[in-house]
């Protein structure tokens, strides 16, 4: 018989009750109202994710990555396990008591990637930082910008204006990267929209859909080309 969920936190946000949940030692949820956000058991395509977005950075001398989105930490140690340890990582976050969770009752599942001295956090929405770095360039641009998020693009995005997946937060993608950097983004599904929105901006883009049979999320692996474009960003 199952062990019942137990309650480790709950906070209120617009969406809902923001909420960690615990069944076992190692058995958690992430929940926001009614929607189950993640589950620690079932992480395959955040390690993925973190994995094939940084596998070009393995030999590099200092690589920079904007990783989006905590979670409970898999992407992040999947990114911190395939870069050198010189590399310089930044983790936006928008909600200061996820980074706690980590630090706390989730830090054993990653060995406690959030405080690796590689790693700095930064409390905010990760558009608005793409958007900085795009506007600023030089040596502030990353390598790799890995979105981690709860909500992927989908069939109902605004093509053009969303701060994420539109094809404005993609030229600012864009503008944010060092050359031949690349974009990684978590997706619930494939979404063709976004990959041809990736594609029109100067982007290869490859899909990968981790896991054997059942509900099979998406890792969208965009590299950037060197001959497309300047590096203009949208504001």
């Amino acid at each position: 018989m199952a062990q019942p969920w137990k309650i480790i936190e709950s906070i209120p946000t617009d969406e809902g009750a923001l909420e960690l949940r615990q069944r076992g030692e190692r058995d958690f949820l992430i929940m926001i109202g009614p929607q189950i956000l993640m589950n620690s058991l079932a992480n395959r395509s955040e390690v993925v994710l973190g994995q094939l977005g940084c596998e070009h950075l393995k030999e590099s001398v200092t690589p920079r990555v904007l990783v989006g989105g905590l979670g409970m930490g898999f992407t992040l140690k999947a990114v911190l396990d395939t870069l050198p340890g010189s590399a310089q990582v930044v983790a936006a976050e928008l909600n200061r008591t996820v980074v706690e969770w980590c630090r706390g009752p989730l830090a054993a599942l990653t060995e406690n990637a959030v405080n690796d001295p590689r790693v700095t956090i930064e409390i905010g929405d990760v558009a608005h930082r793409i958007r900085r770095t795009a506007v600023n360039g030089g040596e502030a641009r990353f390598d790799a910008i890995i979105l981690d998020l709860y909500r992927g693009p989908h069939a109902k995005t605004d093509a053009k204006n969303d701060p994420l997946y539109g094809s404005r937060a993609i030229e600012n993608m864009r503008a944010a990267l060092k050359p031949c950097g690349v974009v990684a983004v978590w997706g619930e599904q494939y979404d063709e929209s976004f990959s041809k929105r990736l594609q029109s901006a100067g982007f290869t883009v490859t899909t990968d859909r981790p896991g054997r049979g059942g509900l099979r999320h998406a890792v969208f692996v965009a590299h950037l080309k060197q001959s497309k474009k300047s590096g203009k960003h949208a504001s």
